[in-house]
């Protein structure tokens, strides 16, 4: 009975991704913003632009005219990045939106007496991954885990502890795609992956421009222009100088 409740709570805060109306690429909605689709890539004829990734969080930026075969499978990304920090989650934590797992990804002897995380640049050297040990209640269950309410609330409960968490993932294996996924949302495709909606997108990568910028240069982190613009690029999106300057001159003292 618990679990039956527990499930209705997820699912009413969180509405299943099918419901979305089809995407299409919109104007970004400032200067500071743009895509870099439009402007880095050749194009022919009429398109429907999006960033796109595969089900495993590859990061793939793909161009759709509206044809391709749909039974072509996207590639798996890379493998993890050897000695990375590892997010271990099982049913439980996810059930209980259980936070203790990111305080042992570095291991016992590697956490400080006050339950800190490891210093910023320890963890952007050696970035951190999820291992998620998700039991579907129904073993055929074909929906990816960012198509579960309660994946995505215990995600949504995380980035509202660690907002800055997105620039230490490992990008190149797709930990940032699947980031990105668990709270933005999208359509899935056999062929492109995982479709993000466009402007919700925008939204979550300006968010995660300023909270990861500030963040960055709370810590000394050296060029924390160029670390935020590659996370932005890795999702889509090119930031200009102009944003990070304003953001400069109406520096928020954290709170």
């Amino acid at each position: 009975m618990a679990t039956s409740s527990t499930s209705a709570l997820f699912a009413s805060a969180l509405p299943s991704p099918k419901r979305l109306p089809p995407l299409t690429q919109q104007q970004s909605f400032n200067q500071y913003f743009k895509s870099i689709s439009l402007s880095h890539f050749p194009l022919k004829g009429d398109f429907t632009a999006s960033v796109a990734f595969n089900p495993s969080g590859n990061f793939d930026l793909t161009f759709a005219d509206g044809g391709g075969d749909e039974s072509q499978v996207a590639p798996p990304p890379p493998p993890p990045k050897e000695g990375r920090f590892e997010i271990i989650l099982d049913n439980d934590a996810i059930r209980h939106l259980d936070l203790s797992p990111i305080h042992c990804m570095a291991g016992r002897t590697s956490v400080a007496s006050d339950g800190h995380l490891p210093e910023p640049r320890k963890l952007l050297e050696r970035t951190v991954g999820f291992t998620i040990n998700y039991e579907r209640e129904d073993p055929l269950d074909p929906r990816e885990l960012s198509e579960f309410p309660d994946v995505r609330l215990w995600f949504v409960r995380l980035d509202a502890a660690y907002p800055w968490l997105p620039v230490v993932l490992d990008w190149r294996a797709g930990e940032l795609a699947r980031y990105a996924a668990m709270l933005v949302p999208h359509q899935m495709s056999m062929r492109l992956g995982v479709v993000f909606n466009p402007e919700a997108l925008e939204i979550f990568v300006l968010n995660k421009v300023f909270i990861v910028y500030s963040w960055l240069k709370q810590h000394n982190v050296p060029k924390p222009k160029l670390k935020t613009s590659d996370m932005a690029r890795m999702l889509g999106f090119g930031i200009g100088d102009d944003l990070f300057d304003l953001i400069d001159a109406q520096s928020l003292h954290p709170s």
